[in-house]
């Protein structure tokens, strides 16, 4: 029987990203259609690049003018140095051609830098997606002025395969989740989501995140999972019911919640004895979950217990297993039930009898 915990989840993108420009200009296309899957490096918006264009080439002719003034000074240096070893110049004439030498290294140097500033705004006129995701609502039309200062950005882009589902538990079972994670055994600790309020499976993944701190506000932990989306059954924004699968319980001893009830000294069962004579049997109960109840003490492996009709037994009433009409006489029930028979069939309850409890 699976040990697990269960919360209220909701899913979110694995990654989401808000599109800006980061320069001004004149919006003039959009490379995507709203609700699209783009892919990462795809373009989605062109602006009005005209006047970085300009700056690109005006800063590229400088740095070949100042290429071109290097060049010159290097073949003047080779000419001072040859004329200083005969003693035709003075020393000084050399040091200072060396000096200017230098001088328009760095010139050339600076005016590299303003060509790959000015190929920076070339290229942000184009902006392209940084993630594989699917775009919201365009916010900005064609034709209207982005800047770069511009809150809302362009789009939305969010990944949503896979995606990502956030979810609390209480903070006393923290030490649960320590505990599955601190097993060797335990590669990760699966997750499963299925739709709120239904039992319809939704997607399974695994826990990657455990909240550095508890919420003392709500007294929770948060936690996250990464699941596989391709066929989109979750969706951002949408809750559902999770569940954390921390283990196993091996060789669990369990019968259908219906059997167990609840009397003034606790939990009790009634047990169906070999003489089919029922006694009220005391239980103890570990946890209940998919309609069934872990039994820790009370009852063993094979014995019968009745789910239906407790209210009309007592201890020691007689019973008798009930097969259903249209089964054949010989054909075992799939769930048994069970009717008072005999000297006491006047107190005694109609009423279906378990499987032995497994």
């Amino acid at each position: 029987m699976p040990i697990r915990l269960s919360g209220i989840g909701v899913v979110q993108p694995w990654q989401t990203v808000t599109v800006r420009s980061r320069g001004d200009g004149q919006l003039l296309a959009v490379g995507f259609q709203e609700g699209d899957v783009v892919q990462q490096g795809q373009l989605l918006a062109q602006l009005d690049d005209r006047a970085p264009q300009a700056q690109l080439a005006q800063a590229i002719a400088q740095q070949r003018r100042s290429q071109v003034q290097l060049d010159n000074a290097r073949q003047d240096l080779k000419r001072y140095t040859e004329l200083a070893r005969h003693g035709a110049i003075e020393r000084q004439v050399l040091d200072a051609q060396q000096a200017q030498v230098a001088v328009l290294q760095a010139t050339v140097q600076a005016d590299q830098a303003q060509v790959q500033a000015a190929q920076v705004q070339v290229d942000d006129a184009r902006i392209t997606a940084p993630l594989t995701g699917r775009t919201g609502a365009l916010l900005v039309d064609v034709g209207n002025q982005v800047r770069a200062a511009d809150a809302q950005g362009l789009v939305v882009i969010n990944q949503v395969d896979p995606v990502a589902v956030s979810f609390t538990v209480p903070d006393t079972a923290y030490d649960q989740v320590r505990a599955a994670l601190a097993t060797p055994s335990a590669a990760e600790i699966p997750v499963q989501v299925r739709a709120q309020g239904q039992p319809r499976l939704l997607g399974q993944g695994a826990l990657v995140l455990v909240d550095n701190q508890i919420d003392d506000s709500s007294a929770t932990l948060r936690l996250k999972a990464r699941l596989d989306n391709p066929d989109l059954a979750l969706w951002p924004g949408q809750t559902v019911d999770v569940r954390l699968i921390l283990g196993e319980h091996a060789g669990a001893l369990v019968v259908p919640d219906a059997a167990v009830q609840r009397g003034a000294d606790g939990l009790f069962v009634y047990v169906v004895g070999a003489d089919d004579r029922v006694r009220l049997q005391p239980v103890r109960v570990a946890l209940s979950q998919d309609g069934r109840s872990l039994i820790s003490q009370g009852v063993a492996a094979g014995d019968r217990v009745v789910v239906d009709g407790q209210y009309r037994l007592k201890p020691g009433a007689l019973v008798a297993e009930i097969r259903d009409a249209e089964a054949p006489a010989d054909a075992p029930p799939a769930v048994p039930p069970a009717a008072v028979q005999g000297a006491e069939a006047d107190q005694a309850a109609a009423g279906r009898a378990a499987s032995p409890a497994s």
